[in-house]
């Protein structure tokens, strides 16, 4: 492939320099968030240097002062994305774009920062990328248009791949930030957009909405989509995601039974549900934010679960009961140990739903969160290995059974690193992007291996629980502060060992264990029973 062209020296930029601190202000391993002219900048020292980068996260542009700084990186104390704190460039996701990084000088034992005054209202900065290259006969066909999907073309375009990039997605928009359906499900589409048109074109990624591919022929490196067209790939990225799981029982196909899918499912369910009686099947993550979501908005809220607690097998009872609380104050009702039998109907539209326990539910609108099934039908006779759950099988260079077809994202049964390899399937959007990058990597022959700590986040009622690690097995979990006071760090055990952790209002606890998780820390039990948490500042 051709080099990417490197954009020559302009003239030299107007700055704007502050002194932002006398140079034993900061000791090792320490930041600090000081202003230059009006830009916030994070200050950081390391191995005896100070550098200076955008201060807030490009995510969702939490304050990075907040944060764990382990090494070289910052972590975010929200959502788990790092950055070098040398260069600025993202390491770890969610997120896609880098932080801006400034110009430091010591001088006379006083630290000064220097922003040029073009960029100076700039909180983020897009890695530099090449574009299409017409003559270049090499195509890289990414299926599914989410995180994974985009972030592998991102990384492609970064890393000086100038092929054509086509990626074909289902939905009626091109990537978009989807965890925000279930939080906020009134929102408009351009407000949750990843990328514009323009990013696209400008960078040569070809973006096919409404198209789905139905089948993928190996051995003549074709697939065929849903208008019967057949296109040819080189390389190729399965990236299709999971679908919601539907209801299987009397009455499942009537009008106001609703799965959240789509875009356009948020905005109908939020339209359906205004004024309107609510049930949702399903007390875990989806289900419990859409109960949150519309505990102001519908006329009343009833939540059906199978276990005793929303969270029970993931997050554990005295956190599911916290929760359970959280919203019964907000008058969502709920019918634990229970699962729907029979939803009945009226002219075609839902009316009642009967629990097992001979509980009527009245009911307008039903939701239903009960779990995801693979998007890989389409793969049937391909030969690309599964699993029994339908997954697609990958090793830890994303890479399936077959020459030149990768997979990433929330389809794949991966190796996970943290757990000895032990073989997973994880739906968490900042793993999506992880795996995205990997592949792309690994597409484009720099061999580099999935080893990303998983992190997630839930928000209820404007509270947000994070979460780091592997906690499926886990026999034991300790706690620091109070559950009942909504301000708790948690540590889930297995072996005499952390392999998870939650919180609530406990930052930057998470991040920072996510952080020496992933350079291979192993925590033991004793550390987290301590009462001295000070190891967490390593």
């Amino acid at each position: 492939m051709n080099q990417c062209q490197q954009p020559g020296q302009s003239e030299e930029q107007e700055e704007v320099t502050g002194l932002v601190c006398q140079e034993d202000h900061l000791k090792d391993g320490q930041m600090k968030e000081v202003t230059v002219g009006d830009q916030k900048v994070l200050l950081v020292r390391t191995h005896g240097q100070y550098s200076a980068v955008g201060s807030q996260c490009s995510h969702y542009n939490a304050p990075l002062v907040k944060g764990a700084l382990v090494g070289d990186r910052v972590r975010c104390p929200f959502h788990g994305a790092c950055f070098n704190v040398r260069t600025g460039d993202i390491e770890e996701y969610p997120g896609l774009d880098c932080l801006p990084s400034y110009k430091v000088k010591v001088e006379d034992g006083k630290v000064y920062v220097s922003i040029s005054t073009k960029s100076l209202k700039l909180t983020k900065r897009v890695k530099e990328m090449c574009s299409l290259v017409p003559d270049i006969k090499h195509t890289i066909l990414l299926i599914g248009g989410g995180p994974a999907s985009l972030v592998c073309a991102e990384t492609l375009r970064q890393n000086c791949y100038q092929g054509r990039i086509i990626m074909v997605t289902k939905d009626t928009l091109p990537p978009f930030d989807k965890p925000k359906l279930s939080k906020a499900m009134n929102l408009d589409s351009s407000s949750i957009l990843l990328r514009s048109s323009e990013f696209y074109q400008q960078y040569g990624i070809e973006v096919w909405t409404q198209r789905e591919v139905v089948s993928v022929n190996p051995a003549e490196k074709a697939v065929k989509l849903n208008d019967g067209i057949l296109q040819h790939y080189d390389q190729l990225l399965i990236s299709t995601g999971c679908r919601a799981q539907p209801l299987s029982c009397p009455g499942c196909n009537l009008q106001g039974v609703k799965l959240l899918q789509s875009y356009e499912d948020a905005k109908d369910i939020h339209n359906s549900c205004l004024g309107q009686r609510a049930v949702i099947i399903g007390a875990s993550f989806i289900g419990m934010e859409v109960a949150s979501f519309l505990s102001d908005k519908a006329a009343s809220v009833a939540m059906v679960g199978t276990t005793r607690y929303p969270y029970e097998r993931s997050l554990g009872t005295e956190i599911g009961k916290m929760t359970m609380q959280m919203l019964e104050e907000q008058n969502v009702k709920f019918y634990m140990n229970d699962r729907v039998t029979e939803i009945k109907g009226e002219n075609g539209k839902v009316k009642e739903v009967v629990l097992n326990s001979g509980t009527v539910l009245e009911a307008d609108v039903v939701i239903t969160g009960i779990g995801v099934i693979p998007n890989s039908d389409f793969l049937a006779g391909s030969e690309v290995e599964m699993d029994s759950r339908k997954a697609v099988i990958v090793d830890k260079f994303m890479r399936t059974n077959i020459g030149d077809i990768f997979s990433a994202g929330d389809v794949t049964s991966f190796p996970l690193a943290i757990r000895g390899d032990q073989r997973v399937n994880i739906g968490h959007w900042q793993m999506s992007q992880a795996q995205g990058r990997v592949a792309a990597l690994n597409m484009l022959n720099k061999p580099t291996k999935i080893e990303s700590v998983p992190f997630f986040w839930t928000v209820l009622l404007g509270k947000s629980i994070r979460y780091t690690g592997y906690g499926e097995g886990y026999t034991e979990i300790i706690f620091k502060g109070k559950v009942e006071e909504r301000k708790f760090l948690a540590f889930y055990i297995k072996d005499e060992v952390v392999v998870a952790a939650a919180s609530l209002m406990f930052d930057p606890a998470v991040a920072r264990l996510a952080e020496l998780m992933a350079s291979g820390h192993v925590l033991k039990k004793a550390q987290a029973q301590a009462d001295d948490l000070t190891w967490l500042q390593m």
